[in-house]
């Protein structure tokens, strides 16, 4: 699916989650490399459009926070679900979820301690840092997620790192960023590189084994129709 595609299907399932009070896993690839911008992420002016267009890269802005993802090498996931308690906890819950489905493929994940809760507004990329609560193995960040939450259901973001590309990141932001050294992929940590669809058995197998697959009923495909204009304009990606 393109980048418009995913981000109204899944504004489409949060809406599903607060009529149903069902919560659904979904994991997916992309048509084409995209960057995703968060929601309340300055990107006017941020990054050369012209190069991400000669390297034939998209730009779609996420209903959820957070800094920019570049998905393409890489797994995104999102959990869409009725809230019930603080949303930290529905965080933490998810986190927990994905360290046990990577420790199942064989990666010694978990869950970073202390330091900050949140990532201060930047177009620094998101995987330039982890906070607490976020999936990493050896201090080094593989999983990066974002909430955000409408009215009584939430949605959660998250890519897994297959390999990293996230450097062309660096070369599209207007202003020069460093490079970091603080994230570390699947390939780097099991020697080769899993497909998606393995990284989706492996969270399926950690669930319930009693889960179903999700069919969309049409009231769920119309309203990602209705949402993909919304996702598609310029006027919400570079609004910030």
């Amino acid at each position: 699916m393109s980048g418009a595609e995913n981000m109204a299907l899944d504004h489409a399932l949060l809406r599903r989650a607060r009529m149903t009070g069902e919560t659904v896993l979904r994991v997916y690839a992309w048509r084409q490399p995209t960057v995703s911008l968060g929601r309340n992420q300055a990107a006017r002016g941020a990054y050369n459009e012209l190069l991400a267009a000669e390297m034939g890269i998209a730009f779609v802005r996420r209903p959820t926070g957070g800094r920019a993802v570049l998905h393409w090498h890489e797994v995104t996931y999102s959990v869409t679900a009725p809230l019930h308690g603080r949303v930290g906890e529905s965080y933490a819950a998810t986190n927990r979820l994905l360290v046990s489905a990577l420790r199942r493929l064989g990666v010694s994940a978990e869950l970073a301690l202390g330091g900050e809760t949140a990532l201060p507004l930047s177009d620094a990329p998101c995987f330039d840092q982890a906070v607490a609560g976020e999936v990493v193995c050896d201090g080094r960040k593989l999983v990066g997620s974002a909430q955000w939450r409408e009215r009584d259901a939430t949605m959660q973001h998250g890519s897994i790192l297959i390999d990293d590309d996230q450097w062309m990141l660096s070369q599209l932001a207007s202003r020069q960023c460093s490079a970091s050294e603080r994230r570390v992929t699947l390939r780097e940590l099991l020697g080769h590189a899993p497909t998606a669809a393995e990284v989706a058995s492996a969270l399926r197998a950690t669930l319930d084994e009693a889960a179903e697959p999700l069919v969309l009923d049409s009231a769920t495909g119309d309203a990602a129709a209705q949402l993909m204009t919304h996702y598609e304009s310029d006027a919400w990606t570079w609004r910030l």
